[in-house]
């Protein structure tokens, strides 16, 4: 069952009843809430089942407010009872090891993975907000999926997955589906190829069990202290890939692209939001002394990018990724060369023959699938403007009626 838009999601009176909505209390949280009918406290298993059921991407558990579900990129209220600080301080021995612990006491904040069976897998984000606790929790899938289960490119993204070396990047902002990408080319180089593969990620989320290649999977914080340290060890352990959880500083960006220049596939993930932005962000880690090398390591290196955007489908119930991709072609190599990073957009969208796409190729596809009205094309579009201009010759051939959006 999903939640109706704009109405409140009542948590069950128990592990599998439950109750009629109610609508999100706006006075002071009681001094102990309880789970209507059981008599106890909200217990976090519960919130899980119940984002599980939904099918809820997060959970936002915040200290004096109701519970919320984020369900096809909007946010429902569960019921109308607010958590206080005692409940919540009592889900951190759940959320967090003593590491973890320590530093969320120290930083302010803590990543961790929380695994119950039967439930399902989740990344978890502890934080301090007004000096008390809160949480999001991010549903991870059980089984990795395949690139057509994520509505991607599919014939781009293997040819990117079956490289011997290179810098392959996903990126967008946060929940866009950056991770949930890599793990995909992650399987498919496991079901498909013999090798090697370290995973270095904050925390784990997908579990990779080993079918022709073998993965070792480690912890920032568990296994390892940080990533950069991760990354010099991990050129030693013969890998064949590597899959860098995010790439954060530059101490850490170096050491990816010096992997992938000795010979690796490196996977990793960036907060930008379309191939110059990202291109651009990669160059300024350095000083300016260095971004002529940078640019020179880019062209050589950087052997793919895939950019995502998830938009809301028409029925508003999922949400479908627009894509932009870029490929190293021989054009793409030559700008990234010679600095010209504001031409890439369009080396993008004469590529097609490489498997190049721009994000409003891909919006047009969307649109023309029936996924995604205009309104929310254009929205999501860098340029929509030239957006609309293509837009109306494909509507008009169709219906003899020009766009008006």
């Amino acid at each position: 069952m999903t939640a109706a838009p704009n109405q409140p999601v009542t948590p069950p009176s128990s592990a599998t009843g439950s109750a009629s909505p109610a609508a999100p209390a706006a006075s002071a949280a009681p001094a102990s809430p309880v789970v209507a009918g059981t008599g106890r406290a909200p217990r976090l298993r519960d919130f899980l089942r119940i984002m599980a059921k939904e099918g809820a991407s997060d959970l936002v558990l915040k200290t004096r407010s109701c519970p919320a579900i984020r369900v096809a990129g909007a946010i429902r209220f569960l019921g109308d009872q607010p958590l206080t600080a005692e409940i919540l301080t009592s889900y951190l021995d759940e959320t967090l090891s003593a590491g973890a612990r320590e530093d969320f006491e120290r930083k302010g904040a803590a990543d961790s993975a929380v695994d119950l069976p039967g439930i399902g897998r989740f990344r978890c984000n502890t934080f301090h907000q007004n000096g008390e606790p809160g949480f999001v929790f991010r549903a991870i899938k059980g089984e990795v999926p395949s690139f057509k289960d994520l509505n991607l490119p599919v014939d781009p993204l293997k040819r990117l997955a079956s490289l011997k070396r290179g810098l392959v990047l996903a990126t967008g902002i946060a929940g866009s589906g950056k991770s949930t990408t890599l793990a995909s080319m992650v399987e498919f180089v496991n079901r498909n190829l013999n090798k090697h593969i370290i995973t270095i990620e904050d925390p784990i989320e997908f579990r990779f069990e080993d079918k022709r290649s073998i993965v070792n999977q480690r912890e920032v914080g568990v296994d390892v202290p940080d990533f950069a340290s991760a990354l010099r060890q991990a050129v030693r352990q013969s890998p064949d890939v590597i899959y860098i959880g995010e790439m954060r500083d530059v101490e850490t960006v170096s050491a990816a692209i010096a992997a992938a220049e000795t010979g690796h596939l490196v996977f990793s993930t960036l907060h930008t939001v379309n191939a110059v932005q990202t291109v651009e962000r990669i160059i300024t880690f350095f000083p300016p002394h260095q971004h002529d090398l940078v640019r020179l390591q880019l062209a050589l290196n950087l052997a793919g990018v895939v950019s995502l955007r998830l938009i809301k489908n028409k029925e508003g119930n999922a949400m479908v990724p627009a894509v932009e991709l870029l490929i190293n072609t021989p054009t793409v190599r030559e700008l990234l060369e010679q600095g010209q990073t504001r031409m890439l957009p369009k080396a993008l969208a004469e590529g097609s023959y490489y498997g190049t796409l721009t994000f409003n190729q891909s919006l047009i596809k969307l649109f023309q699938a029936g996924n995604i009205s205009l309104e929310d094309a254009l929205t999501a579009s860098d340029n929509p403007d030239e957006l609309k201009m293509q837009m109306r010759g494909i509507t008009s051939g169709a219906t003899n009626r020009p766009v008006t959006a």
